[in-house]
This record gives structure tokens, sequence and C-alpha cells, in this order.
């Protein structure tokens, strides 16, 4: 019989606060998965929950939702049930469907990364919103990106509030953190051209080859990418815009130019 907790004030759930901050997720080695969809898609990408916590008044339909239940725990997953006052103390999102899961936090470097002889990477500088960061995973999925890698982060893959923005993708796009000069140096020995974004430049993105090894880069909206980034990189592209704002959603702006590679590439990646 699973355990089932009342109180939001039991030491276990209790814990769960510290996991909603960095130093907590850093020193745990641990992060948040809150949603049936994000934990689903999780777990399909060979995730092992440690801890499921679920509240079956929150559920939609608790007898088709079953599978993702018994999937956490044949994964090895502790299953836990809650009280709806309970879940609802420690859920961190609004709307709270009763799925909420404690997993491994994902902290890799590039060079833990394996690439195909031909990658497609994305490179996001100094990107602060995790609603950006999740947007740009799930463009990353879709398109089939190879890899993603956060450039100089402010904010860490194990962010729950990216967790919830990339509904999950975090866990099934392969992705890295590491310093801006480490990640130039990574790509410079790998071979693999640098196309840096910006509106600062005569070349539309569409009349670069973004065949081969290429990665591309995008940064913040307010600054855009660094002129380190600039300097390194082997070509500077635009997106044509005809409007009066100078610049685009980042998350947008790297939506446009992957499939542009995706494009030239063909439709089998």
């Amino acid at each position: 019989m699973s355990l089932h907790i009342t109180s939001a004030a039991n030491p276990r759930l209790k814990a769960l606060a510290t996991l909603r901050r960095r130093r907590g997720r850093e020193q745990t080695g641990q992060t948040l998965v809150e949603g049936y969809d994000e934990l689903g898609l999780a777990l399909s990408a060979g995730v092992r929950p440690e801890t499921l916590f679920l509240c079956a008044e929150l559920m939609a339909d608790p007898a088709r939702q079953e599978d993702v239940v018994e999937a956490a725990a044949a994964a090895g997953a502790e299953v836990i049930t809650l009280s709806r006052a309970a879940f609802e103390k420690v859920a961190y999102r609004e709307g709270a469907d009763g799925f909420l899961a404690v997993v491994p936090a994902v902290f890799a470097s590039p060079e833990d990364l394996r690439l195909p002889d031909q990658p497609l990477l994305l490179i996001a500088e100094g990107v602060e919103k995790p609603g950006n960061l999740g947007a740009m995973l799930r463009t990353s999925d879709a398109a089939g990106v190879d890899a993603f890698v956060a450039a100089d982060p402010v904010t860490d893959w194990g962010n729950p509030n990216v967790v919830r923005a990339s509904k999950g993708t975090v866990f099934s796009v392969p992705v890295a953190a590491a310093p801006t000069t480490a990640t130039l140096q990574w790509l410079s020995a790998r071979g693999v051209r640098l196309v840096a974004t910006t509106p600062d430049t005569d070349t539309v993105h569409t009349d670069v080859d973004l065949t081969g090894p290429v990665a591309i880069a995008v940064g913040t909206e307010k600054t855009g990418l660094t002129d380190q980034v600039l300097d390194a990189a082997d070509v500077r592209v635009r997106i044509p815009m005809s409007g009066k704002v100078n610049s685009l959603n980042v998350g947008t702006s790297a939506a446009i130019v992957l499939y542009e590679a995706i494009r030239q590439r063909g439709t089998g990646r």
C-alpha cells in the first residue's frame, strides 16, 4: 500500500520546496516534473522518477492516466498519494492535474554530448526566461535538433519552469550548458560552422548554406549575441522584418532559422 499524505507540513512535502531553487537542485541532483503529459514524455525519454506524488481528485481521467503511474512505478518510483489540499500546496503551476514527480536533474556539458557526423545544433547565449528556453526546446524536439547548448546560462535546465514550458522536451532533446568561451572552443574543435543571428547584417538567413555541421546561435532579445560570439561566427544572418520593432522573440527567431536549415537538409530528419 502506498503512503498517503494529507498535511502540507509533512517533511516529505516541505523538502520539495528546495527543488524550486537552483542551489537545491544542484545539491540534490534532482528536479521536479509536474503534469501528466510532461511526465509521460520524460518517461518515454528514459527518465527514471525517484518519487511520484499523485492526487486522484485533480486528475482528468484517473483510469486512463494509470498508464503513467504504472510506468513510473515500473521505473522504480516510490508512489505517494496526497490529499487535494496537500497537493495544491506543493504544486508549482496553476491548474494542477495531480501529477508531480521528483526526477534526476539534467546537468551536462557539451563534452558529454554524442553527435552525428552532420549535426544541427542550437546555441542560446545568456537567455534567461524559462518560457523562451521551453519554447526553443519544443522547437528543437519537433525539428530533430541534435543538441541544444546554453552558453553562459542564467537559468539551469532543471528549473521546473523550464521543464513545464518545454512540455517535458528538456528530457527528449540532448541538452548541455557551458560558458560561452568553452562552447565556442567545443564547436571549433569539432569543425561545426557557427551561424550567428543578428539584425546587424545584410545577409538573409535563407541565402546561407545551413547543411553540414552547423550551430545556430541566438542571444537575448534585449542585447542579442555578445561580440565574442559574433566575432567567432563563420557567418552572420538576419531574418527579414518589415515592421517597426527591431527584434523577434528569441524562440520565434530560433524556430525560423532552424526550420530553414531543416528545409535545406530535406525532410528526412
